[in-house]
């Protein structure tokens, strides 16, 4: 039998998937600022503050909603808590991109791109998960998946961080550090919205 909560309004469903959609499509702008010249930084950086304001907006698109629907289809702090750490982590990804640009940084270590795959990933499935919220036996391996990718994640910041102290200079390893961890911490928010699904599903069991 479907884990399934009592028919509602699919709304605040699609725009917890939409702020998820938002980190998905900062992901690509991020990639295209860690490979482009400091030149295009300026632009590409407004692209991705775009993209945090989308984000904000659908936050507290979602906050109405909630106040003024009669019924939702999770409870009132699932959905809130959902909201908060995806558009922290769009926050948190728009900080990465800015501060390639504040330090002027011209080539960014390879690492950053397995991070930000990483972090795509993540965004790719939470798409579609948010969607599924009101049919939770589908969701028990988006649960798993993304806290396993949040594992690899973290694995990799620490190698990553390992090299740089070793091939870097100390302003240099000092600025890239920030960048590195802004985009582990996005993997931490996301395995956090991951998280909360999970609770959502033991408690609907």
């Amino acid at each position: 039998m479907k884990l399934r909560l009592f028919p509602q309004e699919p709304a605040g469903l699609q725009l917890l998937s939409q702020m998820a959609r938002q980190i998905l499509e900062a992901t690509g702008t991020l990639s295209e600022i860690f490979g482009a010249p400091v030149a295009e930084h300026e632009r590409l950086v407004e692209e991705m503050h775009e993209h945090e304001a989308k984000s904000t907006d659908l936050h507290f698109a979602l906050l109405t909603h909630m106040r003024t629907s009669f019924v939702n289809p999770l409870p009132r702090e699932d959905m809130y808590a959902l909201s908060r750490f995806l558009n922290e982590a769009m926050e948190k990804l728009d900080a990465a991109g800015e501060l390639v640009a504040l330090y002027k940084l011209d080539r960014v270590p390879k690492r950053a791109a397995d991070q930000l795959e990483i972090i795509s990933r993540q965004a790719e499935l939470t798409v579609d998960a948010m969607r599924q919220l009101d049919d939770l036996d589908e969701l028990e391996d988006y649960w798993i998946e993304v806290l396993r990718l949040a594992k690899r994640a973290e694995r990799s910041h620490r190698t990553w961080v390992a090299e740089m102290l070793r091939d870097m200079k100390s302003t240099q390893f000092s600025r890239n550090r920030d960048v590195a961890n802004q985009l582990v911490e996005v993997t931490k928010d996301m395995r956090r919205v991951a998280t909360q699904v999970g609770s959502i599903i033991v408690k609907e069991a």
